[in-house]
């Protein structure tokens, strides 16, 4: 069942990869790219940006979800994340805490640069994570 879901996520990780191509990490050097799936089946990509004033840079996570937002996409299935280092590329805090309250408990596949990958659910990465609920 595990490699099913890695074969099933295959596509999301190449455009993943596609995506950390475009990725403009002047002072980091390090290369993210994202690729975040509709509901649809669209494939949505992001990359990080980064900016001199460091705290304005934007991770690919981010990237995939505003610019899917903002094409009027609400609900998603999977992000894949992949980067440049030996070990698996997890989202920041704040991205985790972004998917979590945008796109859902969704399946988050994460990648390194030998290609390896590994799932998990959003819930696993944000335990006891604060959310909508917790503003009633």
């Amino acid at each position: 069942n595990f490699f099913y879901c890695i074969m099933k996520y295959d596509y999301l990780l190449e455009k993943a990869y596609e995506a950390q191509k475009r990725a403009l990490p002047s002072y980091s050097k390090f290369y993210v790219g994202a690729a975040l799936e509709t509901k649809e089946g669209e494939i949505i990509l992001g990359c990080n940006i980064e900016v001199p004033s460091y705290s304005l840079t934007i991770c690919a996570e981010r990237t995939a979800i505003f610019k899917a937002l903002s094409d009027g996409k609400r609900e998603f299935i999977a992000m894949a994340i992949v980067g440049d280092s030996d070990d698996y590329c997890m989202p920041c805090g704040s991205c985790r805490q972004v998917i979590f309250d945008l796109c859902g408990d969704i399946d988050i596949i994460v990648a390194n640069k030998k290609r390896e990958s590994k799932i998990l659910k959003m819930s696993e990465l944000l335990p006891f994570a604060f959310s909508d609920k917790d503003l009633k």
